[in-house]
């Protein structure tokens, strides 16, 4: 690309929009943790030297040429496919979440070395996960964690209005736990016992190997799922829609 300044970055393809017949724009999380986006010319072409190098969840060092809104794609070699991920449709929906989520907490010209290590690592957890509780947990995990980081931690130590310890309501319109007295006054708040209190504490401190190996049911899981969904939604400000598909699904 003469006249271009080209530069080499390792990134997760996010996310992928259609231009043109054959052109495809792609949304990126780069290894320092900023948002790009990039035109990957013919890449949607049947044979095209791009295709399966710029497939969703594909972990990919790029040869970018700088452009005044969007980088074009100049070469591009695939480190990791997460090919465990393809034909599996939970796993496809769950990787979709880490995703959206991803692609909601980055920011341009804003790098993070925190963010492209650990969405690589739940893409991954999303492939090793045992079964659907499990995949559950990871996503609601990597939502909790990456909001967590970006300062969006809740309260779970004590009651967020009145630090009463005797916590038993979850709200994330108020930050976290509550007590029975405040939840009263706190429209939406959900009923949260010692045990859904402690495994929100789990997903924000164990590590994903932790969580892949822990013991829980699919109820559980699912009810830590949703409130990962409100938590992200809420405080994002956004539809999480692939979310909402994957609680569907």
């Amino acid at each position: 690309m003469p006249g271009r300044r080209t530069y080499r970055t390792r990134a997760i393809v996010l996310d992928r929009t259609k231009l043109g017949e054959q052109d495809l724009i792609l949304a990126l999380l780069r290894e320092d943790g900023c948002e790009g986006r990039a035109v990957a010319k013919g890449a949607r072409k049947p044979g095209g030297r791009l295709a399966a190098r710029v497939e969703l969840f594909c972990e990919t060092d790029f040869l970018l040429a700088a452009g005044r809104s969007l980088d074009v794609v100049s070469e591009a070699q695939t480190v990791e496919p997460h090919a465990g991920l393809r034909g599996d449709y939970e796993r496809v929906a769950a990787a979709s979440v880490v995703a959206e989520v991803a692609r909601l907490t980055c920011y341009e010209d804003a790098p993070d070395p925190f963010l492209y290590p650990i969405c690589s690592r739940a893409l991954r957890a999303c492939e090793e996960a045992a079964d659907r509780a499990h995949l559950d947990l990871v996503v609601a995990a990597y939502a909790m964690k990456v909001l967590a980081h970006g300062g969006w931690r809740p309260e779970l130590t004590g009651c967020c209005a009145c630090g009463d310890a005797d916590v038993a309501y979850f709200s994330a319109a108020a930050g976290g736990a509550l007590c029975a007295s405040c939840a009263r006054e706190v429209a939406g708040a959900q009923e949260a016992g010692p045990s859904l209190t402690g495994w929100l504490r789990s997903l924000l401190t164990c590590t994903f190997d932790e969580l892949l190996a822990a013991q829980v049911d699919s109820g559980t899981a699912l009810a830590l799922l949703g409130v990962a969904h409100v938590w992200a939604a809420t405080h994002l400000d956004a539809r999480l829609r692939a979310m909402e598909f994957y609680l569907g699904v």
